[in-house]
This record gives structure tokens, sequence and C-alpha cells, in this order.
């Protein structure tokens, strides 16, 4: 695993990872209530990375720097994004307007990463995040014009704010105190914390059946437990350890290109002209952002 994961091929595996939790949300969300589903993928989790700790460093950290650091990263980075996320899309916000407002997160990152870490952006790298943004919207605006004429429901359009303010604030806090706390009880914690969290806003908001146990909400469950929850996440801190949070935050203007493309092989929805234009002017902007000199690159 260390050779696989490196500072060159970590953040294509990032961006593909991440890319299939509107897959994994797609495949479950209609088989439960969004909070009750996020408890039970949480609490699954912070087990499994528990016990990954415990086989890997003989130790799981349980101080109270390290509870309350992780507590306040996960009830952002994972509490309000993932919960924003999940109430738009069972609210009926559309995936393609989900995608274009979390994926102005770079955005925001990079504004207050100049501020608080005194991360200062180049002219390269602003360009490259106008190129990334401007790529964005022309991958998402075939699915905005099919959108267009319905009424978005206002609670989800406030939800997903609150989603993209959630992973805004979570990505700048994962970098101010992630390089404090050890990985992977550290995420567990954060695991531990959102499901707590929206376990309580379940039972409070949620009533009924919650969750109707077949084969495509359990494929849902592992997948968005494995590949996002374990994978993506501790690459994604990964990266932060090794790279300024606006050129990490950056990589999720790939996500909707991403998905365009396994929504085609998956689900048959076609690729336009302005999505294939889309891409490469996005992947152009990354790059100018994410490109770092020779002497500046850390092994890992």
């Amino acid at each position: 695993m260390r050779g696989l994961i490196t500072t060159r091929t970590a953040p294509a595996i990032f961006v593909l990872l991440w890319s299939t939790g509107f897959t994994g949300i797609r495949y479950g969300i209609p088989y439960a209530l969004p909070f009750t589903f996020i408890a039970v993928r949480m609490a699954f989790a912070s087990v499994l990375l528990a016990l990954i700790s415990l086989a890997i460093t003989k130790r799981f950290t349980h101080d109270l720097p390290t509870i309350g650091k992780s507590a306040l990263v996960g009830v952002t980075i994972h509490g309000a994004y993932l919960g924003g996320c999940f109430y738009g899309v069972k609210q009926g916000m559309p995936a393609g307007i989900t995608a274009l407002i979390c994926s102005l997160q770079p955005v925001l990152v990079s504004i207050f990463s100049s501020i608080f870490f005194h991360e200062k952006l180049s002219l390269r790298k602003w360009l490259g995040l106008a190129l990334g943004l401007f790529g964005l919207i022309l991958v998402i605006a075939p699915k905005l014009n099919a959108a267009s004429g319905e009424e978005l429901p206002t609670v989800g359009v406030i939800a997903i704010f609150i989603a993209l303010l959630g992973g805004t604030s979570g990505t700048l806090l994962q970098k101010k105190f992630g390089a404090g706390v050890e990985v992977l009880s550290g995420t567990s914690w954060q695991y531990i914390a959102t499901g707590l969290l929206l376990g309580a806003m379940a039972l409070t908001f949620e009533q009924g059946e919650s969750i109707t146990w077949n084969g495509s909400f359990i494929f849902s469950l592992v997948w968005l437990i494995v590949a996002l929850s374990i994978g993506a996440i501790l690459i994604l801190y990964f990266l932060l350890a090794r790279s300024s949070a606006s050129s990490v935050s950056s990589l999720y203007y790939l996500v909707p290109a991403v998905t365009a493309v396994e929504a085609y092989f998956l689900f048959d929805e076609t690729i336009g002209l302005l999505t294939a234009c889309g891409t490469v002017i996005t992947i152009i902007g990354v790059a100018l952002v994410v490109r770092q000199p020779v002497s500046g690159v850390q092994s890992p």
C-alpha cells in the first residue's frame, strides 16, 4: 500500500474514489432515511478504523485533545457535509446542481487558507482555480439545462449550502489540527462524533421505517464505508499533510467530470460536447494548482 499511495498517485486515486460517492448515494438513498443512513455508516466505519489502528499501531489513542480535535473536524467534514448532501438529495435536489454547489469548495478553501494559513496563491494557481471553475460549469451545464423549469426545494438548497460550508471548514480544521493527531484513531473519533450527532438527529427528526435492508442498500453501505470513509478519507488526510489546503481542495473540481464518465458506463448517461470540453479544461486547471516544483516534493 505504501508503494501504491504516493504524492504522485494519491490525487488520482482520491478523485476516483470520491467520485463514486454520488453513485453510492444513488444506489442506497431510496432505501434509507438520510440521517439514519449516515449514522449507521459512521458506526461501522469507526469500529473498522479502530480495529485497523490496533492491528497496525498496536494502540488506540484516546486522550482528550485527540478526541476534542477529532470531534470538531468530524462534525464538520463528515457530519455537516454528508448530512447536507444526503438530506438535500432526499429532498429532491438534482445531482448536477448539488455537485456544482459542493464543488465551489476549492474557491472558499483557497480564500480562507490565504487568510488563516497565509498560503500565498500565485498567479498560476489563481488561473488554475478559475479554469477549474469554468470547466466545472461546462461539465454541469447540460444537467442544469435539463433541470430548468423545475422549482428547487428551498430546504434542499439550504442543506447543500450547509454541506459546502461544512466541507470547507472541515478541510481547514483538518489542515490545522491534523498534524498533531494520529490518523487512524483520530479519524475513528471523527466518525464516532459524527455518528452520535447524526444518530441524535435521526431519533429527533426521522420516524417510521428508516432502513430497508436489501441488496442495493447493503452494497451502497459497504462501498461507502470501505471506499469513501476508509480509503478516500485517509488519502485526503495524506494529501493535506503534504500539500496546501487550496491545492488539495482543487481536486474536488475533477469529481463531477469523473462522475459523468462513470454514469456513462454505469447508467448509460450520454456525455455531450460541453462535458468533454469542460473535463479537459478542468484537468488543466487542477494541474496548474497542484503542480509543485521538483524540489518541493516530499516522499511519503
